[in-house]
């Protein structure tokens, strides 16, 4: 079992890195840029290449729906009432609570830790999350809904055209689908490239506040994956990926909304990168507990 973890956690953590390690020796990855091919090119593709290579079923895709929203809303209810409770403020650090890292991080631990089974049910739940983050995320930092930028979203028509195959069981035809593979497949290992570039640039401030809203983050997350996975009868590759993704770091979109925000982005960024620290150490653990 701990060469299994092993096998999914070690490929993450080094490919994090190299790309922690490029940046701190001052190259650029021109993240601006990157972002934008992976964001509206290479994602969408690895989302309906999955939807092809998985045969996710419109079943399976709708429970994860229902899974996921309960998830993200319990995160922000229960979330908003921890955060007032401790007396910080909710535009500040409520995102970071409700939004995990389902995309950097969450993509590549469901492919090395469940096959094409596993990322097919991460994809589901990274699009939905993305969705939500981009609506509900930036409503709170921002103060108001940004209905325009949903609209705008690549990966919105891509999981509608995915779930739309798979619903249909329509076939791409071989050159469609190996172009779309091909796009597809440069998705994880730049973002988690990304990932480490990302980290090497955030200054890290308010550790105190950090540490705590790290802790909420991940163990408010496992609490509600179990949850959650059990109210809807969930099992299989299907529950686990729910619970990890449910249990993942602060994703880095809540500190470039915190920026764009002026919501204390020195104070996000430091719940980003200690909530990733403390990652390292909770997903090992996660999938002793989930693999099978």
């Amino acid at each position: 079992m701990f060469s299994t973890v092993l096998s999914v956690v070690l490929p993450v953590i080094v490919i994090v890195a190299i790309g922690f390690g490029w940046s701190r020796l001052g190259r650029s990855l021109n993240s601006k840029e990157m972002t934008a091919i992976v964001s509206d090119i290479a994602t969408p593709c690895l989302i309906v290449s999955t939807f092809q290579a998985s045969r996710l079923s419109f079943e399976a895709f709708a429970a994860m729906l229902g899974a996921t929203a309960t998830a993200i809303l319990l995160f922000a209810a229960i979330g908003a009432v921890i955060l007032r409770l401790a007396g910080l403020r909710l535009r500040t650090f409520l995102p970071s609570i409700a939004f995990p890292n389902a995309g950097n991080l969450g993509l590549p631990i469901a492919l090395y830790g469940f096959g094409q089974e596993g990322l097919g049910y991460a994809i589901a739940y990274f699009s939905i999350s993305s969705v939500a983050n981009y609506t509900l995320g930036q409503t709170i930092a921002s103060g108001r809904a940004d209905w325009r930028g949903l609209a705008r979203l690549p990966i919105l028509y891509a999981v509608a055209i995915g779930v739309g195959l798979a619903f249909w069981k329509v076939e791409l035809p071989g050159w469609i689908g190996s172009t779309i593979g091909l796009l597809g497949n440069i998705t994880v290992p730049v973002l988690l490239l990304l990932l480490g570039s990302s980290l090497s640039q955030l200054k890290v401030g308010s550790m105190g506040r950090a540490l705590f809203v790290s802790v909420v983050r991940i163990g408010l997350g496992a609490a509600v994956g179990f949850s959650v996975a059990a109210a809807f009868g969930l099992t299989g590759t299907l529950r686990a990926v729910l619970i990890l993704q449910c249990s993942n770091p602060v994703a880095v979109y809540n500190y470039l909304f915190a920026q764009r925000w002026n919501n204390e982005p020195e104070a996000v960024a430091g719940v980003v990168v200690i909530s990733t620290l403390i990652s390292l150490v909770t997903i090992p653990l996660l999938l002793i507990v989930l693999l099978p």
